[in-house]
């Protein structure tokens, strides 16, 4: 675990940044210059094209990273490894585009009567499809080659400085919305470029290849592999965005764009998620490519534990903070609609850290096609709850709505797991984070309120009050033996 736990602190250090520069963006210059309804629009337009870049991928980010170790050779240049993970992705973007292309009247039919603004946009999405895509690519051939801090940095902090300017240029009428679409593309065409870049130095640059390599078996293997992959991926990923579609939808551009502030809210709590998974699944596709189910059972309970705890304790810092951040962000009092909305898609981001971990044994495991069943049975759970909880409860509905699919559904992902690989995430430690979570939970009732004052007093002295002995407790109660070694010689200075 030395090179995830590195490489997760560099990526958790990245992600800090990133975090605090997007705060600034997004509940300062987003808040109180954009109308909600352009936040929306712009919501949309990104998560359509990721949906359709999703189905371009050809399930590549899985596939790529469980069939590396197939092709592993640094002195045969990988095997020509880097053309086929280029190829798959270009004939992927080619089909996808076309596909989206001909689903222009059943999009349109579905979002136009309450957000008709998405139809000028429309074709906007195809350059951003196949940015994304491409982006993904880059960012995932770091992953393998396990080094995510410089993607995480360009991603986290470089999209968002460039964001800043185009936010900036938008409050001040020098561009217009058509301008500010426009400046994503740009922003997002440069972070391409700078991942593209980078992964190209850190792994092999060879196109060489020999389609002999290519053995009819391993072309099984990856054709059954991908072909459930590619289903699964765009069900997963149609989940994720569905709440918002379904928002825009149902309830307008404007409703979704105060959602989307929500769910920003709400990814804060899945930073660790974000850190941990990528730097872990090259080690866990060697394990299941060996057969070595003792690492793989071992590295679930690793990336588990510390995801619940990260998930877990970010969530109780964002949730007693909560009134504090509305009271100090422009426009507040419209976005604290979304209280409950940012409770419930909290819980169902631990649940998602916590237990996520499982989906990726699966599908690098013989009984990868499972991952298609969880992923419709997500997919089919997302489209019911949402229907029947956004026309009663609004944004507060499509998040209580995500929290009862997460629920089920992992539930039912961990059984499969249980039953087929005999793996179980669950250890004492699990126990222990609940125990200091009511500890902590406790303690901020009998914290006294400095709002009256300022909030940004009471949120600094809460936080602290919390945090502190939240790490105190996490030393003594031994809940990581990799976080007590770091804090025992990096933070306490001891030899070992």
């Amino acid at each position: 675990m030395g090179v995830v736990i590195r490489q997760s602190l560099k990526g958790t250090f990245v992600n800090y940044i990133g975090v605090i520069l997007g705060i600034f963006v997004q509940f300062y210059i987003v808040t109180k210059y954009i109308d909600p309804a352009v936040i929306g629009l712009t919501k949309v337009i990104y998560q359509m094209a990721f949906l359709f870049g999703t189905f371009a991928l050809l399930g590549l980010p899985s596939a790529g990273m469980r069939f590396f170790p197939y092709f592993k050779n640094k002195e045969n240049g990988n095997n020509g490894f880097l053309f086929y993970f280029l190829l798959v992705p270009t004939i992927g973007s080619i089909v996808s585009v076309l596909i989206y292309v001909l689903s222009k009247g059943f999009i349109l039919s579905s979002l136009v009567e309450k957000s008709p603004e998405f139809e000028e946009y429309f074709y906007m999405v195809i350059p951003l499809l196949l940015i994304l895509t491409f982006w993904q690519v880059f960012e995932n051939y770091a992953n393998i080659n396990m080094r995510i801090a410089i993607p995480k940095a360009v991603r986290e902090v470089g999209m968002r400085l460039f964001m800043l300017v185009i936010y900036l240029l938008y409050a001040f009428h020098y561009i217009d919305v058509y301008g500010l679409v426009v400046g994503f593309l740009v922003g997002y065409g440069l972070c391409l470029l700078g991942t593209g870049t980078y992964s190209l130095c850190i792994g092999s640059r060879s196109l060489k290849h020999d389609w002999s390599f290519i053995t009819p078996e391993l072309k099984s293997k990856f054709l059954k592999y991908t072909g459930f992959l590619i289903l699964a991926n765009i069900s997963s990923v149609l989940l994720e965005f569905l709440d918002t579609f379904m928002v825009s939808g149902l309830k307008g551009m404007y409703s979704a764009g105060i959602y989307t502030i929500v769910l920003y809210m709400a990814e804060v709590v899945n930073m660790p998620s974000r850190n941990i998974t990528p730097i872990s699944s090259p080690l866990a596709a060697e394990a299941m490519k060996n057969g070595d189910m003792a690492t793989s059972q071992e590295l679930y309970k690793k990336v588990s534990v510390h995801q619940c705890l990260a998930t877990s304790v970010l969530l109780l810092i964002v949730w007693i903070n909560l009134d504090n951040i509305y009271a100090v962000i422009p426009n507040g009092q419209i976005y604290a609609e979304g209280t409950l909305a940012v409770l419930f898609l909290g819980f169902a981001k631990v649940i998602y850290g916590t237990l996520n971990f499982g989906n990726i044994l699966i599908s690098y495991s013989k009984y990868y096609y499972w991952t298609l069943v969880c992923t419709i049975i997500l997919a089919g759970l997302g489209i019911c709850t949402n229907l029947y909880f956004i026309p009663r409860y609004g944004i507060s509905g499509a998040a209580l709505a995500t929290l009862i699919t997460y629920t089920l559904s992992y539930s039912f992902q961990q059984y499969l797991v249980q039953v087929k690989l005999k793996a179980n995430p669950f250890t004492l430690a699990h126990l222990r984070i609940a125990l200091i979570l009511c500890i902590l939970f406790g303690v901020n009732y009998f914290i006294p309120s400095m709002r009256e004052i300022t909030p940004w007093l009471d949120i600094l002295v809460r936080t602290m009050l919390i945090a502190v002995p939240a790490i105190v407790m996490i030393y003594y109660f031994k809940i990581s033996p990799q976080i007590n070694w770091f804090i025992r010689t990096k933070v306490l200075g001891k030899a070992e």
